[in-house]
């Protein structure tokens, strides 16, 4: 559906994208994660022929992708992170002005855009202006802008940005059904649930480069922690957690308020020999909670950041 080869973009003697090499699979739920300033919304952008670049080749659709490859623009929806609609349109009138950029067909474009409005839940709101719709309401309407002329490709960076749960939830649940209606979607988002919630495949970037790709099972298996361990301990002292530092398999121990956070590698038994140590020592402990990898630990092990940094 995508495929970008050796992208080079540069900023004077900044490099935005360092040779990115993408191939994003038709009938995906595709998504990119980076830090900010990491090259996601330049590499959108020159993926849509918005932005100009010094290098590389991009196609979509098996098409060479240019500025005036309009049969293959018709066939894209693009949902920003910046609300983009018309304060002066109704919600009705906003979707239908965005869907007549692709079908002139009045009675088509009439169902088109009553099937976005049902999609999105919008349908109390028809006769509303922009302006007095909540952030969550707002962001779906921006959604069925982008998506009322039923296009195989979407891309869509940081949708939920600053939206209640529930309409979270609503945005989510939408995309996973355009999914299941057959469209290919690139995401965006600062939120790493989403993510896994979401995503089959991942591309990490970080300065202009994919760092690291795969399904959350494939990344999950590049890095080296195997397990996180969290113990409500009630007592213990810096000799005893130099202890269990050096334990076989432990890669890291810390004493947060009360609690022992434990990450260890992946090689099994670290948990007993934790346990074994508490009891042998004779330290006080309460609950245990154990946790695999997620996908914010690959992000932070990878790239040394959190993804909000």
């Amino acid at each position: 559906m995508i495929h970008v080869k050796n992208l080079l973009k540069r900023y004077g003697d900044l490099v935005a994208l360092d040779h990115l090499s993408l191939d994003i699979k038709e009938g995906e739920i595709f998504g990119l994660l980076g830090p900010n300033g990491s090259g996601k919304s330049t590499a959108i952008n020159c993926i849509l022929s918005l932005l100009s670049f010094d290098k590389g080749e991009i196609e979509i659709f098996g098409k060479k992708m240019t500025p005036d490859a309009y049969e293959s623009k018709r066939n894209i929806g693009i949902v920003m992170q910046n609300v983009a609609v018309f304060d002066e349109l109704t919600v009705y009138e906003n979707i239908d002005y965005f869907c007549g950029l692709y079908v002139h067909d009045k009675s088509e474009r009439k169902r088109l855009v009553e099937e976005a409005i049902d999609f999105v839940e919008l349908g109390n709101f028809k006769k509303f202006h922009p302006k007095k719709l909540s952030g969550g309401l707002l962001r779906r309407l921006n959604i069925a802008c982008g998506i009322a002329h039923r296009p195989k490709l979407i891309i869509l960076d940081e949708p939920t940005v600053a939206v209640d749960p529930q309409s979270r939830n609503k945005i989510l649940e939408g995309i996973a059904r355009l999914n299941k209606q057959g469209a290919t979607i690139v995401y965006t988002s600062h939120y790493m649930e989403e993510v896994e919630q979401l995503c089959s495949r991942i591309a990490i970037l970080d300065k202009g480069r994919v760092i690291a790709s795969g399904t959350q099972e494939e990344l999950k298996a590049m890095i080296t922690l195997g397990e996180k361990i969290t113990i409500e301990a009630f007592s213990i002292n810096e000799q005893e957690l130099q202890q269990l530092r050096e334990l076989p398999g432990v890669l890291s121990v810390q004493w947060i308020e009360k609690r022992l956070v434990i990450k260890s590698g992946k090689k099994a038994g670290s948990l007993e020999a934790v346990l074994d140590f508490l009891k042998t020592h004779e330290i006080g402990f309460g609950r245990i909670y154990s946790e695999l990898p997620t996908l914010n630990d690959v992000f932070l092990e990878i790239t040394g950041k959190q993804l909000r940094d």
